[in-house]
């Protein structure tokens, strides 16, 4: 298993190692040691959840209230789907900006998304099919949006995508610039601290 952090600090792209034979593959597409190792405590699992999109959809960018928020490791289980990771973090020295990996079902990697990092993918395929390990519940009154299309992050969208197709929700979520002027976006030294916490926890 080899960890790469992205360009967005506190996200990681994690690319197994897969052993296939005459009847198939095996891999390990979680380790909570390795995991731990970088990112400086385990990943604490609290829910797991499945989407099953088709071709073009956009689901994203999401994020949660820090703390307790909600870090999230992702992988594609069937087809291809590009991920995005967004820093929405005000005060980040990376505010703005954001990277991508493309999960998919050949090589079959994930992403670690620590709490307070936007969340947002399109589906490359029909059927494309994400799993989510997460360190929190659900809890929709500590959900929120920022508008995936908002010029100003500058998402690009490949032509392999099609046509996106936006829920009614996310395609009235408010921009960066609307979400930081209204306090709802978390801050820098916030997630810092949180983070901390989890690494004392260890």
């Amino acid at each position: 298993m080899q960890i790469r952090e992205l360009s967005i600090p506190d996200a990681y792209e994690v690319t197994p190692k897969q052993f296939g034979d005459e009847r198939g593959v095996f891999l390990e597409w979680y380790r909570f040691d390795r995991l731990a190792e970088v990112v400086g405590h385990p990943l604490s699992l609290a829910q797991a959840n499945v989407s099953v999109s088709r071709r073009g959809v956009v689901r994203g960018i999401h994020f949660a209230d820090v703390p307790p928020s909600q870090a999230k490791y992702v992988t594609a289980l069937r087809g291809a789907v590009l991920d995005f990771v967004v820093d929405i973090r005000v005060g980040s020295p990376t505010f703005g900006k954001w990277d991508a990996v493309r999960l998919d079902d050949v090589d079959r990697r994930a992403v670690y998304i620590a709490e307070g990092l936007g969340h947002c993918f399109v589906a490359l395929t029909d059927d494309a099919t994400v799993s989510y390990l997460v360190s929190a519940p659900f809890d929709a009154s500590r959900e929120h949006g920022v508008d995936p299309l908002d010029p100003d992050v500058g998402l690009v969208f490949p032509a392999e995508a099609g046509e996106l197709v936006l829920s009614r929700k996310d395609a009235d979520a408010p921009s960066l610039e609307e979400a930081a002027a209204s306090g709802l976006l978390p801050t820098w030294e916030a997630t810092r601290a949180f983070y901390d916490t989890l690494n004392e926890g260890n």
